[in-house]
C-alpha cells in the first residue's frame, strides 16, 4: 500500500478550497485568508490509515494555469471542490473540471462545500439525484462528500475519503454502471478462495474461514459472527452456502457487498494480504522478495521448502495413487500462471510411474533441479502457491564452492553434472536411464540444452543429481560462459566405445578450452556392441592416466548396466578434488615425489649402512695389517 498521499484541490474561486484546508488543520473556521495557501503536510501518527499526507492547494486563475498542471500531474487524487449554493459550479463539474482532468488514471473526490448555506433537505435529495449521473459519466469519481468549512462539519471526512480513494480505490475493483465486481476482481478473489480451501471440496468451512479471518484481520470470528454471515449471503445469495460453508459464490458475494456498502478497504485488505497490488497483478515484491546469493554458492530447497511441496502433492493427489496426473497437476497450478515447465519435456524430465504421472519422488527431485538452475522461478511459485509466511525460508543458500574446495568436500545436496560428447554418442539416452525411462533405438539429435534429475543415496543420504545433456550446438555457450560453466560441479565426457571417431570429439573439446581445473569423468557407452580403437594419436585409458583420473567407466543403457555410474557421478560432485585433473596431477606428482624421496630415503640408509660398515670393514682390515705389519 502506498505510504504518501498527495491531496489537491481544485475548483472555481470562491468555493472555499483554502479555506476548507485551514479548517482542517485549525479545526475551526478561519475566515479572510490568502488566495492560495502553501502545501500542508500531515504526519502519519494522525491520520486513519498511517500515512504521510500532503494536502495542496490551487488557483483557477489564468495566470497560474502552467502550475495548476504541473500539480495535477503530481497528485495522487483530486479533490474538485463547488458550492452547494452556486449551481453554476456544480454545472462546471461536468462541463469544464471532470473533462479537463479526465485520462490521468486520479481517482476524484467531489466534494460540496457551503451546506449551511443551504439547509434543505428535499434539495439535498435531488442533488444527490443530479451527483449520479455524473459518477456514472465518469468512472474516475470514486465519492462524492458535502461539507461545510464555516461551522465546520464533515471537513475531516473529505480528506479521509480522499485518502481512501487513493488507498483503497473502487475503479480496480467495481463497476460502478453495471454495479458488478470486475473480471480481474473476481480472478483474483477466486484464487484467494482456492488458496483458503485447504482440503480442495470447493467449500471454505468454519476453520478454513477462521484461518482466512486469522490471516487477513489477525483475528478469528467467533461462531455467533460465522453464522451471522452465513445467514446474510444465504439471504442474498442462496447457492452462496451449502452444509459444509461458504461456496466459491458466496465468498464473491461478500465482496460484492463489502464494497457497494463503501467498505473497499476489507477487499483490499485481502487482496494486499494475497499480494496483489493496486492494479491487481501479484506484486514484483511478493513474487522475488530480496534473496541475493554469490555467485559461487547455489541455492537449494530448506526443510521447509521440501515439507511444503511434499504436502501440497498430497492434497492434490486426490485419488492416492502416489502420482499425479494430467488433471491433479492443472488443478494444482490453478493459482499460478501454468505449469512452470511447459518449455521441458517435463514429466519424462523426472521420475514417473509406468502411466507417466509423476511420483513424489520425481515431483521433489523435479523441484530440487529448479531451484538450483533457477531459484527465482521456485521464489515465484511458493507464492503462487500459496506458501506461508517468507517464501525466502524455503530456500537456503549453499556455502561458496570456494570454501568447500579449500575442504575437499561439498557440503551440498543437489549437484548439477554437464554431458558432452559427439553426436550419437549415446548421451540422450544415457539421460534418459537416469530417470528410468526405456531405452530406444535411433537417433535424435538434441536441439536445446536437456536437463533432468534424479535422486541417489550415498551412505544413507539422499542426494538429487541434476544431469545437463549440452548437444555440440551449445558447447559453445557452455565453455565461452564462465560463470555457466563455474555452475556445475562435474564435467561428464561420453564417447561411442563403438565408434573409432567418437573420443576425439571430446578431446579436441578439451584442447580448445582450459579445464583442467574442473572435475572430470570419462564415460564409454554401447559397451555391449564390440569395442573399437579409437582414432586418436593415444587411446581412451591412456589419456585418462595422464590426467591422473580413473579410465573410463564403461556402461550400456540397452543393457541396463548403468547402476554404477550415478553412484560414480554423484560421489565424484561430492568429491571433487579427486576428479580435477590439475588437483589429481599434483596429487599424482606429490605421490610420486613422495615415494621418491622415501626410495631415496631408505636406499640413502641402506647405503650409508653399507658404506659405513664397508669403512669399518676397512678400518679393522687397515688396524689388524698395521698391527701384523708392525708385529712382523
Amino acid at each position: 500500500m502506498r505510504r504518501i498521499v498527495r491531496i489537491l484541490l481544485v475548483g472555481d474561486d470562491g468555493v472555499g478550497k483554502s479555506t476548507l484546508i485551514m479548517s482542517l488543520i485549525k479545526e475551526t473556521f478561519v475566515p479572510n485568508i490568502q488566495h492560495v495557501i502553501s502545501e500542508v503536510t500531515i504526519p502519519p501518527e494522525v491520520t486513519p490509515e498511517n500515512v504521510i499526507t500532503h494536502i495542496v492547494d490551487s488557483s483557477a486563475r489564468p495566470e497560474h494555469r502552467e502550475q495548476l498542471e504541473l500539480e495535477i500531474k503530481k497528485s495522487h487524487v483530486i479533490c474538485i471542490v463547488y458550492s452547494v449554493d452556486d449551481e453554476h459550479t456544480f454545472n462546471r463539474l461536468a462541463s469544464y473540471w471532470l473533462p479537463y482532468i479526465r485520462g490521468l488514471g486520479v481517482p476524484v473526490v467531489l466534494v460540496g462545500n457551503k451546506i449551511d448555506l443551504r439547509g434543505d433537505h428535499v434539495a439535498n435529495q435531488s442533488l444527490e439525484d443530479e451527483i449520479i449521473p455524473i459518477m456514472n459519466e465518469f468512472k474516475e469519481v470514486e465519492t462524492c462528500v458535502e461539507c461545510s468549512a464555516k461551522q465546520p462539519l464533515n471537513v475531516s471526512e473529505v480528506f479521509y475519503f480522499a485518502q481512501k480513494a487513493v488507498l483503497h480505490p473502487t475503479a480496480p475493483l467495481y463497476d460502478s454502471r453495471e454495479h458488478v465486481l470486475k473480471p480481474a476482481c473476481i480472478d483474483a478473489l477466486k484464487r484467494i478462495f482456492s488458496l483458503c480451501d485447504i482440503d480442495k471440496d470447493g467449500v471454505l468451512d468454519d476453520n478454513e474461514l477462521n484461518e482466512f479471518q486469522r490471516k487477513c484481520f489477525s483475528a478469528p470470528l467467533q461462531q455467533q459472527e460465522l453464522e451471522g454471515v452465513k445467514e446474510v449471503v444465504k439471504e442474498h445469495e442462496p447457492s452462496g452456502v451449502n452444509e459444509v460453508g461458504l461456496t466459491e459464490l458466496g465468498f464473491l458475494f461478500l465482496h460484492t457487498l463489502f464494497i457497494q456498502r463503501g467498505r473497499l478497504e476489507t477487499t483490499w485488505t485481502v487482496l494486499r494480504k494475497f499480494g496483489y497490488g493496486d492494479d491487481l497483478s501479484l506484486r514484483e515484491d511478493f513474487l522475488f522478495p530480496p534473496f541475493e546469493v554469490q555467485h559461487d554458492c547455489s541455492v537449494e530447497l530448506s526443510p521447509k521448502g521440501y515439507q511444503f511441496f511434499a504436502d501440497i502433492f498430497q492434497v492434490f493427489d486426490k485419488d492416492k495413487d502416489g502420482a499425479l496426473k494430467d488433471n491433479e497437476l492443472a488443478s494444482l497450478f490453478a493459482t499460478t500462471p501454468g505449469n512452470p515447465w511447459t518449455n521441458s519435456e517435463f514429466p519424462h524430465t523426472t521420475i514417473t510411474n509406468e502411466a507417466g504421472a509423476v511420483t513424489l519422488q520425481g515431483w521433489l527431485a523435479q523441484w530440487s533441479m529448479t531451484t538450483l538452475l533457477d531459484y527465482k522461478t521456485t521464489l515465484s511459485y511458493l507464492a503462487y502457491l500459496g506458501f506461508e509466511g517468507d517464501t525466502t525460508t524455503a530456500l537456503k543458500k549453499t556455502k561458496p564452492k570456494k570454501i568447500d574446495k579449500r575442504r575437499n568436500k561439498v557440503q551440498r545436496n543437489v549437484f548439477l553434472v554437464y554431458v558432452f560428447g559427439a553426436a550419437g554418442s549415446g548421451k540422450t539416452s544415457l539421460l534418459r536411464a537416469f530417470v528410468n525411462k526405456p531405452f530406444t533405438d535411433g537417433y535424435t539429435p538434441t536441439t536445446r540444452p536437456f536437463s533432468l534429475v534424479n535422486s541417489v543415496e550415498i551412505k544413507g543420504e539422499e542426494k538429487y543429481l541434476v544431469l545437463q545433456e549440452v548437444g555440440s550446438k551449445y558447447e559453445a555457450e557452455i565453455f565461452q560462459n564462465r560463470r555457466k560453466l563455474e555452475m556445475c560441479d562435474l564435467l561428464c565426457f561420453v564417447y561411442d566405445s563403438n565408434n573409432a571417431d567418437s573420443f576425439s570429439h571430446i578431446v579436441e573439446l578439451r584442447k580448445r578450452h582450459d579445464l583442467d581445473d574442473f572435475a572430470t569423468v570419462f564415460v564409454a557407452t554401447k559397451s555391449d556392441l564390440d569395442l573399437v580403437q579409437q582414432r586418436h594419436e593415444v587411446q581412451p585409458d591412456v589419456y585418462c592416466r595422464s590426467l591422473g583420473l580413473a579410465v573410463p567407466l564403461c556402461v550400456s543403457v540397452k543393457k541396463q548396466q548403468t547402476a554404477d555410474l550415478w553412484n560414480l557421478l554423484t560421489g565424484l560432485s561430492i568429491n571433487p578434488a579427486i576428479a580435477t585433473p590439475r588437483l589429481a596431477n599434483a596429487s599424482h606428482c606429490a605421490s610420486r615425489l613422495k615415494r621418491y624421496l622415501t626410495f631415496t630415503a631408505v636406499m640413502g640408509a641402506v647405503m650409508g649402512a653399507a658404506f659405513l660398515g664397508y669403512r669399518l670393514f676397512q678400518h679393522q682390515r687397515g688396524f689388524g695389517g698395521i698391527t701384523k705389519r708392525d708385529i712382523l
